[in-house]
């Protein structure tokens, strides 16, 4: 249970790892949306549901929630109208919320430190490392796609293990076993949950 813990929190801190980056410097520019971040969760002023508004505020400038929908969704995002496609957008941007941005009360003074970069067209990966406080590393990668002249978060990996590869073989699953209807309908419920328990 505390590994999963751990998995989110650096998930949470992971969403920030770059952001309408500038192209050619997106570790430069990291660095600023993360302490941005960290600002914000060491703030003892805000209270748990304000740092999640601000987290969240931060987290909308960094990802292209279209493409990570797209490629978590896979083979399965041609077949989808432009009306499903942009609903499907919306309730899995906010399952991704519910699921990593309301974990912000878990931070305990965490640092990030970037180790490596690399750009490959409009393709790039940031490479960091959550440092715990007991000295454990936790390697996460943030995968971005440029769009003109910013860079935009579309997976996350956290210890090796792709954010959208792991809703990928989840939302296939439940589409082969049931329908697509099922899948969304899946995610409407746990939206409705959340926002109940708001």
């Amino acid at each position: 249970m505390k590994r999963i813990g751990l998995a989110i929190l650096a998930t949470t801190l992971g969403l920030c790892l770059a952001a309408q980056v500038w192209a050619g410097a997106p570790t430069d520019q990291a660095r600023q949306y993360t302490d941005q971040v960290l600002k914000v969760l060491r703030d003892p002023a805000l209270n748990e549901a304000e740092r999640r508004t601000a987290v969240r505020k931060v987290a909308g400038e960094v990802f292209d929630l279209s493409e990570t929908a797209k490629r978590a969704l896979g083979r399965h995002w041609q077949a989808r109208t432009a009306a499903e496609r942009e609903e499907f957008t919306r309730l899995f941007a906010d399952f991704l919320e519910n699921s990593y941005l309301s974990k912000v009360s878990l931070y305990s003074g965490e640092r990030v430190n970037y180790v490596s970069e690399s750009i490959d067209g409009d393709y790039a990966i940031v490479g960091a490392r959550i440092l715990r406080k007991g000295g454990t590393e936790i390697p996460v990668d943030a995968r971005l796609l440029r769009r003109g002249d910013r860079w935009y978060i579309y997976d996350i990996s956290i210890e090796g293990i792709s954010m959208v590869n792991n809703y990928r073989s989840q939302f296939n699953t439940i589409i082969q076993k049931s329908s697509y209807e099922q899948l969304v309908q899946r995610l409407r419920a746990t939206r409705e949950v959340s926002l109940n328990d708001r």
